[in-house]
């Protein structure tokens, strides 16, 4: 009996670690995502939550995807690029602008008045990385999705309606083109992360601030500025964002949890995340309403002055990249005419 004891014990010990086993093999990887906004806010909660999830669920559980917010990681915004190069961090959701000039191709999508549609802008520049961006600015990267947030706006101390009204006036500005656009009308552009706005504001640091509807919502920006002024047509400016990877962490996968991670990126994911940072405008811009708020919409024939005064720092860029081997000119056309396809047949 004892000796049955035993080896029934022994067989159990196998089946044991057998089982063990084949728990490792299935649950392989876990991978650290990171980034910069707290946890609660739209991106991580509609898109990265989103993305991550289904990821999860596809690999039936073999990928797991921790997810750092508010730079718990370490480190600063700017640096989120570079954390994925060097391994820190597994997938990093970034601003390209964080890193104002590294990232060139990209800037065509941030020029001022360029975008009208974050659907059509996130399509476009998806198809634009994989013909100008993929093996140049982010060739130690690989990059899982390419996208825009909705209009850019102003939300200042005073209002404004037009391009004089903001001399003399500090503005955080989100990209190094809208920050030689405010330049150009006289205010003081200041350069802040987006997480630092709040502080700037209500300690009068700045007068007011570039960004999209979505965002203000999280970080109270109507509670401490109460004029808002947006545009019809082309937004006076916009960020690009990427969701990226370890190239090295990648390309390591067993090939069918590669094929998880393709199936959930590129193209579509990237017109999805475009799209709901964009539908997410209106119930932050309702929020301002509903304080009484002023709202100054400028017309597309009002912006016409705004876009003239905009034209030198489409030359100014144009001959930036000319610097660095990039025709410019033949990155905006195309840009705009993807742009304006995606428009047509949506």
């Amino acid at each position: 009996m004892a000796l049955r004891r035993t080896f029934l014990s022994g067989v159990a010990g196998f089946a044991l670690m057998a089982l063990g086993a084949t728990q490792a093999a299935a649950q392989e990887v876990t991978l650290k995502l990171h980034q910069f906004l707290p946890a609660q806010a739209n991106v991580p909660k509609l898109v990265l939550d989103v993305w991550a999830d289904k990821v999860e669920a596809d690999s039936e559980g073999r990928i797991k995807i921790e997810r750092f917010p508010a730079m718990q990681l370490g480190g600063t915004p700017p640096e989120l690029l570079d954390q994925a190069i060097d391994g820190v961090a597994d997938i990093v959701w970034a601003v390209n602008g964080f890193t104002p000039g590294r990232f060139p191709r990209t800037e065509v999508f941030e020029l001022p008045f360029m975008t009208t549609d974050a659907r059509a802008a996130s399509y476009a520049y998806w198809t634009m990385f994989k013909e100008h961006m993929e093996d140049t600015d982010f060739a130690d990267l690989k990059i899982l999705g390419t996208w825009v947030h909705g209009p850019g706006m102003l939300h200042t101390s005073k209002p404004v309606s037009a391009p004089e009204d903001l001399q003399g006036m500090k503005i955080r500005g989100g990209s190094r083109m809208v920050n030689q656009l405010l330049e150009r009308v006289g205010a003081e552009p200041i350069g802040l992360p987006v997480t630092a706005i709040p502080e700037a504001l209500s300690k009068g640091v700045i007068d007011g601030t570039t960004i999209p509807w979505e965002v203000t919502a999280s970080l109270k920006v109507p509670e401490l500025v109460h004029n808002h002024t947006e545009f019809d047509g082309p937004a006076i400016y916009n960020l690009t964002f990427v969701l990226a990877m370890n190239k090295e962490r990648y390309e390591g996968l067993p090939d069918d949890l590669r094929a998880v991670i393709d199936a959930n990126s590129g193209l579509d994911f990237s017109i999805f995340a475009g799209g709901v940072m964009e539908d997410s405008d209106a119930p932050a811009r309702q929020i301002a309403l509903d304080m009484n708020n002023t709202i100054i919409t400028v017309s597309e024939a009002d912006a016409a002055k705004w876009e003239e005064m905009a034209r030198p720092v489409y030359d100014a860029w144009i001959e930036d990249v000319k610097g660095k081997g990039i025709d410019g000119q033949a990155l905006i056309d195309e840009a705009r005419t993807l742009m304006q396809d995606y428009l047509s047949n949506h």
